[in-house]
């Protein structure tokens, strides 16, 4: 979009990311908004910026801008030889611009690159390990530090034995432990002496007391559907009388859903480096630099600042590629561990999380429950109701030191509870169809409690009931467009209709309708079904204002082993104007992989005291179930339809089609065999369950 406006071509252009002291403070980058919003305010800036070069290069050839034309960063005046460089005019100024939000655009039928697909020149570095990754910054005299956790979320501080802090002296290059209430941390020369200090075998060992039990794994759907679990109910969407409808009904169907707490899982552990020293020149005498994998570097300058009782103007974060998430992972609490521990021992400090704290401590997207009653007449659907019962999605950092992990081990509580809006478990809860008679309940669901006063003192402990959680790519969307469409496939069984043409009667929306009907050809040519093999469709508008996506999945299902594969999967997707179709694609297909991980494999496993599954796949010394993603073997073919439209805004494609995944797969596995699974994942042990009980 850049490009496009300053008339550049590829590689012409160099962009800072997230930097407190050089960049504008865009918010966040989540929740499908980066072109969506941050685009715009690019593209007028980049146009901005080109009317300037446009009046610099007039007064240069003493013409007028009307007879000017550009190309790859040179302007020339039109019908002449006449030319120059954008770099000359820009050496005989030192303009500074504000962006002109009247500023005339490229219009779309202008484009020369946007709407072209075009190379990622981040790549090359990349697959020849050239790239700076945030874990390979280096600072001159940079330490290394690892966080011992405490033995649970509940847990209580003993003691550190004092045994223990002798060995560790015997460490060569071990420097130091800092303790501050439940956070403990070992400071060395060395990434090596770091692990070892931290090893309770062989380095610092901290005892613990154990606080209260977490809510057991396996009460989750009741627990998450108790009143007492629940600080506030919203009736979101209310239209028509849906009691009365659903009584009226020809066919009447309820049916409930469960989903797990889930991992963002990233490939590489979080890391972040932080350096906090005594700074002359700055008003408090220190200066504090961190370098993150953050989404909001804003966000975390102004938690940082806190949690070190420092100015906002003190702190500096820089932004780092850090392995990618889609949502809010450990980037944010281990830059506080890094920047705790720098404070403490006044030297620069590197933290990188082990691949145990990284399953065992991330914040997570958290488990939901939904119960669903619907009536069908006449091949329409008359009546729908949806309650959702959540915890929240909105815990990223916000200022609060308790929205770092750092922070709540140091006593501070976490944010306050969040509205509705701020939980963001409603989102694409409420449907896009037209039905006649429509309410969508929200139980907002707590995950811990506090005794004593509610403010951050130590009269009051904290006390986790369920694992802290946060956003996870597309947040409730996920869990809500699973109940959703699961449950039209429902109605559509029991009213006799054809999946595909109950959602065309339903939808009013010219542009939904199309992402359904692009799907048509696949739908008519699918597998008869019953055979175990199958196809299941669904649908999603993202929340239900933005991009449109239809997906169609072809399921196999292994009778004896209750195994399912995914071997085909085709996306009609529509998020207005492309801007370079290959990210596009690129971006749907991570969705698509990832919601079939998250839908067949992945679950957080626990016990009374945390998380279980710190590790990727069991193996003889670690018998219990562990966090298993999706292989490069099991990714099918997947095939994509982008409906561009130029002359409409252009939306996000990072989150709006993992939405659909889980309830097309669901509803294949129904057109396979007869069954349905309605808790995730969908196991070869809860499929064999479903197949033993028969249709329910």
């Amino acid at each position: 979009m850049v490009l496009e406006e300053l008339h550049l071509t590829n590689g012409r252009v160099r962009y800072v990311q997230g930097d407190t002291r050089t960049t504008p403070d865009q918010g966040t980058t989540a929740g499908s908004k980066t072109i969506q919003n941050g685009g715009p305010e690019l593209r007028r800036a980049a146009a901005t910026a080109f009317q300037a070069l446009l009046d610099l290069a007039a007064a240069y050839f003493r013409v007028g801008k009307d007879e000017l034309t550009a190309n790859d960063g040179v302007i020339s005046v039109k019908g002449t030889q006449r030319k120059v460089r954008y770099e000359r005019l820009l050496a005989q100024t030192d303009a500074v611009l504000v962006a002109d939000p009247d500023v005339p655009l490229t219009a779309p039928g202008d484009y020369r690159v946007v709407g072209r697909s075009v190379a990622r020149v981040e790549l090359p570095e990349k697959v020849t390990a050239r790239f700076t990754f945030v874990h390979d910054v280096k600072v001159p005299g940079m330490l290394h530090a690892r966080v011992i956790r405490p033995a649970g979320r509940n847990a209580r501080f003993g003691s550190i034995e004092p045994d223990s802090l002798e060995r560790v002296k015997a460490i060569p290059g071990f420097v130091t432990v800092v303790r501050r209430d439940k956070f403990v941390g070992v400071v060395a020369e060395t990434e090596w002496a770091a692990i070892q200090a931290a090893n309770p075998t062989a380095g610092v060992r901290v005892t613990w007391q154990d606080g209260q039990p977490l809510v057991p794994q396996g009460t989750f759907p009741e627990a998450l559907r108790d009143p007492n679990h629940h600080y506030r109910t919203v009736e979101e969407v209310r239209v028509g009388d849906v009691d009365q409808a659903f009584n009226d009904a020809g066919v009447q169907v309820r049916a409930s859903y469960d989903t797990p707490f889930h991992m963002h899982a990233s490939m590489s552990p979080s890391c972040a480096v932080a350096d906090v020293r005594r700074a002359p020149d700055a008003k408090t005498g220190v200066q504090v630099t961190v370098w993150s994998g953050t989404q909001s570097v804003f966000a975390l300058r102004r938690t940082l600042a806190n949690l070190l009782t420092l100015p906002e103007e003190s702190v500096h974060v820089r932004y780092a590629e850090a392995s990618g998430c889609y949502g809010h992972n450990g980037a944010d609490d281990v830059a506080a561990d890094a920047a705790l521990l720098s404070q403490a021992v006044s030297a620069p400090v590197r933290v990188q999380w082990a691949r145990q704290d990284e399953h065992g401590w991330e914040p997570l997207g958290p488990a939901m429950a939904h119960d669903l009653r619907g009536g069908i007449t006449g091949g329409q659907v008359v009546a729908w109701e949806h309650v959702v019962c959540t915890p929240t999605h909105g815990s990223r950092p916000n200022g609060s030191p308790g929205t770092v992990l750092a922070g709540i081990l140091t006593g501070s509580l976490p944010a306050n509870l969040p509205t509705a809006a701020g939980n963001s478990g409603g989102r694409n809860a409420p449907v896009t169809y037209a039905f006649p008679n429509n309410r969508l309940i929200a139980h907002l669901v707590r995950s811990f409690e506090t005794t004593g006063p509610t403010s951050n003192v130590p009269a009051a402990p904290l006390r986790y009931r369920f694992l802290r959680s946060t956003a996870l790519r597309s947040l409730g969307g996920f869990s809500n467009t699973f109940a959703n469409e699961s449950f039209l496939d429902e109605l559509a069984a029991a009213g006799g209709v054809d999946p595909l043409e109950l959602r065309l009667r339903s939808l009013d929306d010219p542009r939904a309708r199309a992402v359904v009907e692009a799907l048509r050809d696949a739908w008519a040519s699918r597998p008869r079904g019953g055979d175990g093999r199958g196809a299941g469709l669904a649908f999603a508008r993202y929340e239900t204002e933005f991009t449109y996506v239809a997906t169609y999945v072809e399921v196999a299902v292994d009778a004896a082993t209750g195994a399912i594969r995914v071997p085909r999967v085709v996306v009609a997707h529509d998020c207005g104007l492309v801007v370079n179709p290959d990210g596009l694609r690129h971006q749907i297909e991570g969705n698509v992989i990832q919601g079939i991980s998250r839908t067949l494999k992945e679950e957080v496993r626990l016990d009374s005291r945390g998380v279980t599954s710190v590790l990727w796949q069991q193996n003889q010394s670690n018998p219990t179930p562990q966090y298993s993603v999706l292989r490069f073997s099991e990714v099918p073919a997947i095939e994509i339809t982008l409906l561009n439209r130029p002359d409409e805004p252009a939306w996000g494609a990072g989150e709006p089609t993992i939405g659909p995944i889980p309830a097309a797969i669901g509803n294949a596995v129904f057109a396979a065999t007869g069954v349905r699974v309605r808790q995730l994942p969908m196991t070869p042990e809860r499929v064999l369950a479903a197949l033993r009980d028969g249709p329910t």
